[in-house]
């Protein structure tokens, strides 16, 4: 009696992976439980994720067809937001310090001479400059008779007009042509999961997103379409590309500005972690799209455990506890809920749990206590 006894009371006390629930109290509970899942949606009706007094207590929220509706709308409403604020009308190339200018007045050929002796194009290295007129580090301009103007910021023909005007004391009316022969002021970078990552020129054509992406060699096999970061100053945005083509939005559309920095994510940085009672625990790589449901984690993770797992018992965990974290359950008993998990997407470093059955959790106890049941047995027989 004293094993069966021990047996029953051990079952009551079943240690396992459970996602343990509790019910709310109060409204104060209740109105606590709506505050922590926040933006995701409204909780499971007085539910909870039981607390320990290492984690905190967490509102558990309901996986259904308004939950996925809301999440959609407000990813849209983001990537709304964020193409109005990149796809500005971009500014004209304005002259900076390295650049280099081509100047010529015309009816004067004697100019020519400033220019130096041109090289030629087997003498020229990638990084030497054409022949003309450098802009100094201090955004000046030397120019005969015309002394040395400060150019930095200004625009092609705000330049041509400057140096007419102080030729023109020289000169009867002064015809000038001022081009650009060398971009070397402003760069973008584009660093990341891109073939050829590195700083690229900008020239007078005001250069998109997408044209950054193609001079960098086009992204990488490993790439992560969702996971574009562009940090301008000290902000940083996070451009998910594959959500603006489903919306309808250009990326083409998005300017860059010189000094910006252009990450390109990896997938292998973005997985979900697929544990419990599934077929093989896995870290979920993303497609390279980016986009990964939770369908598409179970399906890495060779499927639920139809002999151990609780269908009824899918949990996705987000977040971290510094932060606010997030719990959702999803009743996988019917097949219909697999719509749900198809249309359900992850977020980088998501845990995807799914639970064992009772049944389960009973077997393993009893095979935890057998041992120590036979030993006890053995020793009261040797006893006697």
């Amino acid at each position: 009696m004293t094993a069966v006894s021990l047996l029953a009371s051990a079952c009551a006390v079943a240690p396992g992976m459970r996602m343990e629930t509790s019910h709310v109290q109060n409204m104060t509970g209740a109105s606590n439980a709506s505050s922590v899942a926040g933006e995701a949606g409204e909780g499971m009706a007085g539910e909870r994720a039981s607390a320990t007094n290492g984690t905190p207590d967490i509102a558990i929220t309901e996986v259904d067809a308004a939950l996925l509706s809301q999440l959609a709308q407000r990813g849209k409403q983001q990537q709304n937001e964020l193409s109005q604020l990149l796809s500005g009308v971009p500014r004209p190339y304005a002259v900076g310090p390295g650049d280099v200018l081509q100047i010529v007045v015309w009816d004067h050929p004697e100019f020519a001479a400033a220019l130096g002796s041109s090289q030629t194009q087997s003498s020229t290295k990638p990084g030497d400059p054409l022949s003309g007129f450098v802009v100094d580090q201090n955004g000046g301009l030397t120019f005969p008779y015309a002394g040395t103007l400060h150019v930095a910021g200004l625009r092609i023909e705000e330049i041509q007009q400057r140096l007419s005007s102080a030729l023109a004391t020289y000169f009867v009316k002064p015809q000038v042509t001022v081009r650009m022969a060398s971009y070397r002021a402003h760069q973008v970078y584009v660093d990341g999961e891109v073939r050829s990552p590195g700083a690229l020129a900008v020239n007078d054509v005001p250069m998109t997103l997408y044209e950054a992406v193609s001079r960098a060699g086009g992204f990488s096999e490993t790439a992560d379409q969702s996971d574009l970061v562009l940090v301008r100053g000290d902000h940083s945005y996070r451009v998910n590309l594959t959500q603006m083509l489903a919306q309808g939005l250009s990326p083409s559309r998005l300017y860059l500005n010189p000094g910006d920095l252009l990450r390109v994510g990896s997938r292998d940085e973005n997985d979900a972690y697929v544990m419990g009672e599934v077929n093989k625990p896995v870290s979920a790589i993303p497609r390279r799209t980016g986009r990964m449901t939770l369908a598409d984690a179970l399906s890495q993770a060779g499927s639920v455990n139809a002999s151990t797992a609780d269908a009824a018992q899918m949990f996705v965990i987000r977040g971290s506890l510094p932060g606010t974290p997030q719990v959702f359950h999803l009743d996988g008993h019917s097949p219909v809920a697999m719509l749900l998990a198809k249309d359900f997407e992850l977020q980088p470093k998501d845990v995807v749990y799914v639970d064992g059955s009772g049944l389960v959790r009973f077997n393993r106890v009893l095979s935890l206590l057998m041992p120590l049941i036979n030993t006890g047995l053995t020793a009261g027989v040797i006893a006697k």
